[in-house]
């Protein structure tokens, strides 16, 4: 069996700074199907000044953007029984840093792996002490250059970190022309790594396309509403949208795991027989006639009468025999049986 498609939902800021929500983020996504639950580790002191700008501004909430991150926060705690529940439903506990110190904090509890966010990429420092962490990386390339991408890759490759790379478009949401399914192809070209797609369209298609395209991973936004006010709700899947993609990825998966053979196709000649064809006439016709072109009708089910394929043959033959109208013509009627 080919490895599989590793999917993994994105909760981000989902939660909006309530531990009891992120807890419930864990239990719907082991119930879509997903293979991680992964998170946002930001730790406003570290990651923010009061000098940071608000990419979107979110409604009805006060003050700046490095409070909104402290609003964010979770207590080393915390994280630590985020990460339990995850093991214990059967999902791996991913999460993006977005300073050094959450680098800490993550490596700390024991992360299954780390996600390098789109805009952390040329981040040198942090790359270098996710490296020493030896755990396995994903790569997003939302905000990259090739350029950029090549860097990291090769800093990451260099340390010998597991690493794999996700095409990703930083638009929310993403249209269809800002996909980029193209890129996926490209990367695995170039980096020989597994490749996957990191999803902010808001709904199901984007994965769908990505995975028969032969994405290895797969991630998405998920959010309980899309009414939410969390910045990602409206680049977001529902549980329900997320659930139906999940099925949707394990079917395309099942497929590409079973090349069909079209000339295998043994099992199905009693099906053949019943749509197949066979030579009929739509005229009566007498012995001594011959037979044209306007004289037949193909009729099921297959060997009742001479093929249809076969039907050239048949044609400016001589009748040894009458043959009434709609009868299938056989051999006997063309030879002296």
């Amino acid at each position: 069996m080919k490895q599989h498609i590793y999917v993994i939902g994105e909760v981000g800021q989902a939660h909006e700074g309530s531990i009891g929500l992120a807890h419930a983020y864990i239990d719907a996504l082991a119930y879509a199907g997903a293979n991680a639950a992964k998170f946002q580790v930001h730790i406003a002191d570290a990651e923010s000044s009061i000098y940071e700008d608000f990419r979107v501004k979110i409604p009805y909430q006060n003050g700046s953007r490095f409070d909104y991150w402290k609003s964010m926060e979770f207590s080393p705690d915390e994280w630590d029984g985020l990460k339990k529940h995850c093991e214990k439903v059967g999902l791996d506990f991913l999460a993006s840093p977005f300073s050094l110190a959450a680098v800490e904090l993550l490596n700390a509890i024991g992360v299954f792996g780390f996600k390098i966010g789109s805009g952390e990429v040329d981040n040198l420092p942090m790359l270098d002490k996710i490296a020493s962490t030896g755990k396995p990386v994903i790569l997003s390339s939302g905000l990259s250059s090739w350029t950029e991408l090549d860097q990291a890759m090769a800093f990451l490759q260099s340390r010998g970190t597991p690493v794999s790379i996700l095409q990703c478009t930083t638009a929310y949401p993403t249209k269809p022309h800002q996909w980029g399914l193209n890129v996926m192809f490209e990367m695995s070209q170039r980096y020989q790594v597994a490749v996957g797609f990191s999803d902010h369209s808001g709904d199901i298609f984007a994965c769908l396309a990505a995975a028969a395209l032969g994405a290895r991973l797969l991630e998405f936004h998920v959010t309980f509403d899309k009414r939410m006010s969390n910045p990602d709700a409206s680049s977001s899947l529902t549980l329900r949208q997320a659930t139906t993609l999940i099925a949707g990825i394990r079917k395309i998966e099942t497929a590409l795991n079973f090349p069909v053979n079209k000339d295998a196709n043994a099992a199905f000649s009693r099906m053949k027989s019943m749509f197949g064809k066979s030579l009929a006439v739509n005229r009566d016709l007498r012995k001594g006639e011959q037979i044209q072109c306007s004289d037949l009708e193909t009729k099921k089910p297959a060997g009742f009468g001479m093929a249809a394929a076969r039907y050239q043959e048949v044609l400016g033959k001589t009748l040894t025999r009458d043959i009434a109208k709609w009868e299938f013509l056989t051999e006997n009627h063309l030879h002296h049986a």
